[in-house]
């Protein structure tokens, strides 16, 4: 069993910057991927970045590359979304979710376990 908790959503101005944070307890094992995804008002949750506990290559959304990157810090189990550049269209509820899978995938139906979610909201 894996448990996800997010903190550090908030309200931000567009150009801002936000450090989202998902610790995880429980059994993780390096080849876990770790994806980011959101949900808008009134929209579908949508992937955002994933990469995988043990390092590797991140895969990002297209309209976030160059503005927001993934890092880890094994040795607390957390993973970190920092968030640069921030545009009122990156306002949502924002997830941290583990798949048991031994690879990247930015398939929602292929995590396992969710976090809460935490709201980041970017005024114009």
């Amino acid at each position: 069993q894996v448990q996800l908790v997010e903190s550090g959503g908030g309200l931000a101005q567009a150009g801002g910057s936000l450090r989202l944070s998902c610790a995880a307890s429980g059994r993780i094992f390096g080849s876990y991927a770790m994806g980011w995804f959101r949900q808008a008002p009134g929209k579908e949750r949508e992937f955002v970045a994933v990469t995988r506990w043990s390092g590797g290559s991140t895969i990002y959304l297209d309209s976030v590359k160059g503005r927001f990157t993934v890092s880890r810090d094994n040795a607390k189990n957390t993973v970190y979304l920092q968030m640069n550049s921030l545009k009122p269209e990156d306002t949502a509820v924002y997830y941290c979710a583990v798949a048991v899978v031994y690879r990247t995938t930015t398939r929602q139906g292929e995590y396992d376990y969710w976090g809460q979610g935490t709201q980041v909201t970017v005024s114009s």
